[in-house]
């Protein structure tokens, strides 16, 4: 018995170590993403949860994807806590089970993975760590960003905003950018693992993963139309928990319109998502007002304003478009409880309707609406976090020149939420081809070029004007054109050769 627990000891010791690290490194993913940026971690701690994997059984493999995923869940979404318990007000025992439940359903999809590899895909070796585990990632990502209503945050390929890597990002979209990730990640692991052969292979994926994104990486696939058109981006940063109260109304409505003032002559003027605290119809006179002197001065206001249909009897979180006649875009991707409610306990409803958001209960907007016309210019228009939903504008990018963004992340406070938000917006720019125009209540408001990249930005929590310059295009891109089938096909085809075994002398 002695000689036998000998034997077994050092893989106690890894079941140990594999599993007590999966939730510090799943944590150290979060500091890939902005604003920390250290982008090799994607890479380094998605190559641990591989190796994590490897020798696991079903249940194992379950578990450790468990606490990995976890682990980037409460790092990267901390800021949950500052939205619904600072500002929402919700006792600290529900806001604790709210984000917990996040964690928890994100966590159990990389489980289910994890066990599913090691009970049901038999091949081992170079086609486990090359082909199976990238592409199960990227399969992974993809469900989870739209299943029941999807949650497509802290994506991998988000991390490469500033690498070669995001070269893949028009071809194919962010989850072509995080196939490239994991393929590099199921080559550390083959080169941890692997024989010779098969570590040279794994050395020749990563050059070439990487040769191939600096290939296309700055390479313009839509092209210039007309002259550049100057932008001001109003950033009022009305703090969150002032906002809706009474007697802000007409010192919030005062200071877009003095910030206004200051700029009119611009082509086109954006404020951010409900910006002045009230009902469109409350605001007739306010709006009409600025209308006026935007037309005289030969300029185009765009801002985000609630709205209230009396035909249907609904609220929309909508953004308004003054020019030569208003037009309206309502807000397609609504915020679970919050912006709109479920069926749940009356009890729950009734503290969910009395957080610091008058107009809750929004209906969704219809799918596939027009762009909007202003300054000469075809507007896209998302509001808030549905900009996370690459393939929604797929269609509105055939007319598009130029991406418009309003929102409010003053609801996570100083936190990595907004960074995390911008650059989701920059991987919009990328897959469009297109100049991103970002107006944020308390920022971070920004100007984003078509490659990606930050042009310029405005301080957060300062009420101010971001201006300059911008180019409008047309043209799609690869993924704008066929969207994200080309990649989830792939990897579904690479996942299915983990049904085919290689001998051990193949390995």
């Amino acid at each position: 018995m002695p000689l036998l627990e000998k034997e077994h000891a050092p893989g106690v010791r890894a079941f140990k170590f594999y599993t007590h690290a999966s939730l510090p490194v799943g944590a150290a993913v979060s500091l890939a993403f902005a604003p920390f940026n250290i982008w090799p971690l994607a890479v380094l701690c998605c190559a641990f949860l591989f190796l994590a994997w490897e020798d696991a059984t079903p249940k194992q493999a379950a578990k450790r994807g468990f606490l990995f995923t976890a682990g980037t869940y409460l790092a990267g979404t901390y800021w949950l806590y500052h939205s619904i318990h600072t500002i929402g007000h919700a006792p600290m025992w529900l806001t604790m089970f709210v984000m917990l439940a996040l964690v928890a359903i994100m966590s159990a999809y990389t489980a289910l993975v994890g066990y599913a590899l090691k009970r049901w895909i038999p091949a081992q070796g170079w086609v486990r760590w090359l082909l199976v585990l990238p592409a199960a990632i990227v399969i992974l990502e993809w469900f989870r960003g739209w299943f029941l209503s999807g949650f497509p945050w802290l994506a991998l390929g988000y991390t490469q905003t500033d690498t070669w890597l995001a070269g893949f990002a028009p071809v194919g979209g962010v989850y072509t950018v995080s196939l490239a990730v994991t393929l590099c990640a199921g080559a550390v692991a083959a080169l941890v693992l692997g024989n010779k052969n098969t570590r040279i292979a794994a050395a020749s994926v990563i050059g070439v993963v990487w040769l191939i994104g600096l290939s296309v990486h700055n390479k313009e696939w839509t092209q210039k139309i007309g002259e550049p058109i100057s932008v001001a981006i109003v950033q009022g940063a009305v703090p969150q928990e002032m906002k809706w109260e009474e007697d802000q109304r007409d010192k919030t409505i005062e200071l877009y319109r003095k910030l206004t003032r200051e700029h009119l002559g611009t082509k086109l003027i954006i404020w951010p998502e409900a910006a002045l605290p009230g009902l469109s119809h409350e605001l007739t006179d306010v709006l009409s007002e600025e209308w006026t002197a935007a037309h005289a001065a030969g300029s185009a206001l765009v801002l985000g304003q609630a709205r209230y249909d009396f035909e249907e009897q609904v609220y929309y979180n909508a953004v308004l478009a003054l020019d030569k006649e208003p037009q309206w875009y309502a807000k397609r991707r609504l915020v679970p409880l919050t912006e709109y409610f479920p069926e749940l306990p009356k009890w729950i409803t009734s503290w969910l309707r009395g957080m610091d958001l008058p107009y809750s209960g929004f209906r969704a907007g219809v799918e596939n609406q027009d762009p909007l016309d202003a300054a000469g210019q075809k507007l896209a228009l998302t509001i808030c976090y549905e900009d996370a939903y690459a393939s929604d504008q797929l269609e509105v990018l055939k007319t598009a020149t130029l991406l418009v963004n309003v929102t409010n992340d003053a609801w996570f406070g100083d936190s990595t939420a907004a960074h995390q938000h911008l650059q989701i917006s920059r991987m919009r720019a990328l897959e469009a081809g297109r100049q991103l125009l970002r107006a944020g209540n308390d920022g971070i408001s920004a100007i984003i070029a078509a490659n990606g990249a930050i042009e310029k930005t405005f301080p957060r929590f300062k009420p101010g004007v971001l201006t300059g310059d911008v180019q409008p295009r047309v043209g799609l891109t690869p993924y704008a054109q066929v969207g994200n089938w080309p990649v989830i096909i792939v990897s579904f085809l690479l996942l299915a050769a983990g049904l085919w075994p290689l001998r051990k002398s193949e390995r």
